[in-house]
């Protein structure tokens, strides 16, 4: 009994060395439970159909999303509880390049939304689409603002007020990487994680998010 334990451990270990993301691990191994894998490390959300690859995780105000572009490239946080998976290997892991390389500043594609909480990505009214847009940090701004206006105010960049680095266009109505907030305090009407197809007024921030990815 000992060896065949053994036998399987080993052939459990050699199946994930073989794996390069959470969806061929939910193949290999049906069974397997939701947590940290060391195959790049990536954290796998295995419940209701498995498979998925979380790239971002916010709980809590622990962790820090106001980084600059280094950070973000890289990644940071803590894989079991809040983190950025980075956007270099998010790039690396979509096959059909859904996040283009650095050099367009891993520009965003993606598909048809479907939901019910809207697609805030194409915003919540005309002109702020962040499909096509790269990515934007305090430190490297691709947002097209030269400036934004609202209203009565100028800015020049959507991380001055958002301060989480994003796939900004005019700022745009989606944006889970601000600063965390707990209930009730929202400080100021840009600052938080918001999706505002989902939930409005602007100022609202909500508690928790998560952003995952899967092989199809």
């Amino acid at each position: 009994m000992k060896s065949l334990v053994g036998y399987c451990s080993l052939m459990s270990m050699f199946l994930l060395g073989c794996s390069t993301d959470c969806t061929q691990i939910k193949v290999l191994l049906p069974q397997a439970s939701s947590g940290v894998y060391w195959i790049q490390p990536l954290f796998c959300e295995m419940r209701q159909d498995g498979g998925w690859t979380v790239l971002q995780r916010r709980s809590g105000g622990a962790v820090s999303f106001d980084r600059k572009w280094a950070a973000y490239k890289m990644g940071f946080g803590n894989y079991s509880e809040d983190f950025w998976l980075g956007l270099k290997m998010v790039s690396s892991l979509t096959k059909t390049k859904t996040l283009g390389g650095e050099r367009e500043a891993f520009k965003l594609h993606v598909g048809e939304y479907r939901g019910d909480a809207g697609d805030a990505i194409r915003g919540a009214y005309s002109g702020i689409d962040q499909n096509g847009f790269g990515f934007s940090t305090a430190d490297q701004d691709n947002d097209g603002c030269h400036p934004c206006i609202f209203g009565d105010i100028a800015q020049n960049a959507c991380t001055s007020s958002d301060t989480g680095g994003w796939w900004y266009s005019s700022c745009g109505s989606a944006s889970l990487n601000g600063e965390w907030h707990p209930d009730g305090d929202h400080i100021f009407q840009s600052s938080g994680l918001h999706w505002r197809t989902w939930h409005g007024p602007v100022g609202y921030s909500m508690n928790a998010t998560r952003m995952m990815i899967k092989s199809v």
